[in-house]
């Protein structure tokens, strides 16, 4: 699970994953603050774990959409 609040700007205000490797879960949440919601879309879809075929910053990619 992923709770993303964004501004009236489509500005990411913060990320918050429920699972995931704790330290790159914290440092994306960290990186996509501010970021404008297309931008982070941009960089983060397709980013795949261990020939996963998705990956934390995927899902917040993915999760981005919905809101968009």
């Amino acid at each position: 699970m992923i709770t993303v609040e964004v501004g009236d700007d489509d500005r990411i205000a913060s990320v918050q994953f429920a699972g995931g490797c704790s330290g790159n879960t914290q440092g994306v949440a960290s990186l996509v603050r501010g970021m404008h919601i297309d931008e982070a879309i941009e960089r983060l879809e397709g980013i795949d774990c261990h020939g996963k075929g998705t990956s934390c910053p995927d899902q917040l990619a993915q999760a981005l959409k919905t809101l968009g």
